[in-house]
């Protein structure tokens, strides 16, 4: 059955281009979620003044992965002990969020939570967000497919594309 979960974690060009290629996802659009302000572009969401976060609107068959997978994907790209910050990346709009799209994905993650603070993954507590999606906001056309349209990008140098080979070395079974 395809379903859909909206994810922020930190810069959108990162949870794109790791989540792009993955077994049964059928679509990650970049775009804007969560904030105060009835529209979204860029420049507003970076100002601050929107509230919104950057977000990956992620379409999946759970059939072929499930939500629980993909939470495991999430966590693995950013570090969501960091509170409204993804390392240099500074800012209300680069938080850890999960927009649920049902309540059984709020569960899980809450669960998931849950399981990772028993675990003690991280030394900090885990400041992700769960709450409802609300209207999605798409990204600009130059931001889809970010990394592989610049390449030679310095932040995509040095941000995304190590990212991109570390999540492709860990959930390389997964990789289409």
């Amino acid at each position: 059955m395809i379903k859909e979960v909206t994810f922020g974690a930190g810069c959108f060009w990162c949870i794109e281009a790791c989540f792009n290629e993955v077994n049964g996802i059928k679509t990650v659009a970049p775009g804007y979620m969560g904030g105060d302000s009835s529209t979204a572009n860029y420049n507003a969401v970076c100002s601050g003044r929107t509230n919104h976060a950057e977000v990956a609107l992620i379409i999946f068959d759970d059939e072929v992965i499930s939500f629980e997978k993909l939470l495991e994907l999430f966590w693995f790209v950013h570090d969501p002990t960091q509170l409204n910050r993804q390392g240099n990346d500074v800012g209300r709009h680069y938080r850890s969020a999960i927009f649920y799209h049902e309540s059984s994905q709020k569960e899980l993650a809450i669960d998931y939570i849950e399981k990772l603070t028993k675990m003690k993954v991280w030394n900090r507590p885990i400041v992700t967000e769960i709450t409802p999606t609300s209207i999605f906001y798409p990204a600009e056309d130059y931001h889809k497919d970010y990394l592989k349209n610049n390449l030679n990008n310095p932040y995509c140098q040095s941000m995304v594309r190590p990212k991109v080979e570390s999540f492709k070395k860990v959930f390389g079974s997964l990789i289409r």
